[in-house]
């Protein structure tokens, strides 16, 4: 008789900062004869094409008290308790072995069922601060395991350091050998992740339209900006006679960023975890509306290493910005150097570490059960 094969549960909420390491958690444990379940919302569904075929996805309906009028404030406590009753109704019929959140309002009913049924259970936090999520559950799971170190904990918790797990995609262009600027094309990749993107859609466009004639000609551009500035960012290239190529989603972002002599971007875990794993110089921008300022606390690596020079938002315009892409591009041993540093803080390995943690939690409840 075939032993059957153990079942993880991911929870991860519907932005590309918690769907993209528990993507990279899920190739892992499939490879090592794992089956794997998603929750997630409505948001996270619009990920869900990067993820193995063979995962299991499961739509939860998502409530949360940040968005929404007075009604969906008062109403999604009650959507959060019916999402717990069902997902341990279920958890009941199938006994996972393992669940694992990585944030998200989505990921309340899967570690809410988890915890009351004493399941093995653990987060997984990408950024330097816990998530309000997360920090609800640090102390009901078993293990907290952090992307970014350090990680700010609640007093009596620990965490343990695994790095930001990268999706396969990413890891295939691992250390991919870096060209740096010259007299030549230089492709400049523009990445916001889903919020806040629109203040790089404003100053970018305006920043590299302001390049000396003989540097801007020779640049390319890959601009990720969201649905509704689309139209005006691609005009604003066009209008200045810059090669660009504009979309809402890049599906090949880690090709886009092997390719890239410099990345402009937000200060996410996961932006941040690509650029360190494939190796490149970047410009960062943190998100100042990040809750706690996490994605200032998520550039330090990058930024002590000498590897990214990191703008407040509150400093940021097109002068200040025009004048550090010329640093980088107009210098190929720095921006070399730039691209050797940001390899140096790389974790390639997240995906093993923390998959290496999923099997001790099992492998643990395995023993406590025959006791």
């Amino acid at each position: 008789m075939t032993e059957q094969a153990p079942l993880l549960v991911i929870a991860a909420g519907g932005t590309g900062g918690h769907m993209f390491p528990a993507q990279a958690l899920a190739e892992v444990m499939l490879r090592r004869g794992w089956k794997v379940r998603l929750s997630t919302d409505a948001r996270g569904a619009r990920y869900v094409s990067g993820f193995p075929h063979s995962v299991e996805i499961e739509q939860v309906a998502s409530a949360t008290f940040a968005r929404g009028g007075l009604l969906n404030k008062l109403l999604a406590p009650f959507h959060i308790l019916g999402g717990i009753l069902g997902a341990t109704v279920r958890m009941l019929r199938e006994r996972p072995d393992v669940v694992v959140g990585f944030g998200g309002y989505p990921t309340i009913p899967a570690l809410g069922a988890a915890w009351l049924l004493r399941l093995p259970r653990m987060v997984h936090e990408q950024n330097g601060v816990l998530g309000r999520v997360n920090r609800l559950f640090s102390k009901k799971v078993d293990k907290v395991a952090c992307g970014t170190w350090p990680t700010t904990l609640p007093d009596g918790v620990d965490g343990v350091h695994v790095g930001n797990p990268v999706r396969a995609a990413v890891i295939e262009r691992a250390g991919a050998g870096y060209i740096p600027p010259g007299d030549y094309p230089m492709s400049v990749l523009v990445i916001g992740g889903s919020q806040g993107a629109r203040i790089l859609s404003d100053i970018v466009p305006t920043a590299i339209g302001n390049l000396p004639d003989e540097l801007r000609r020779h640049v390319r551009v890959s601009h990720q900006a969201r649905a509704e500035d689309g139209e005006r960012v691609a005009a604003f290239y066009a209008d200045h006679g810059i090669d660009a190529d504009v979309a809402s989603f890049f599906r090949d972002v880690p090709r886009r960023m092997s390719e890239a002599q410099l990345v402009i971007s937000r200060a996410g875990a996961s932006s941040v975890a690509d650029i360190s794993v494939i190796g490149r110089p970047s410009i960062l921008i943190p998100y100042a509306a990040a809750a706690e300022d996490h994605q200032t606390a998520n550039s330090k690596g990058l930024s002590q290493a000498g590897a990214a020079i990191v703008i407040p938002e509150s400093k940021l315009d097109a002068e200040t910005l025009t004048q550090q892409i010329v640093s980088v591009l107009t210098a190929p041993d720095g921006a070399a150097q730039m691209a050797r540093a940001a390899l140096s803080v790389a974790v390639p390995d997240a995906p093993q570490h923390l998959a290496d943690m999923v099997e001790a939690l099992a492998g643990r409840a395995t023993q406590e059960a025959g006791k």
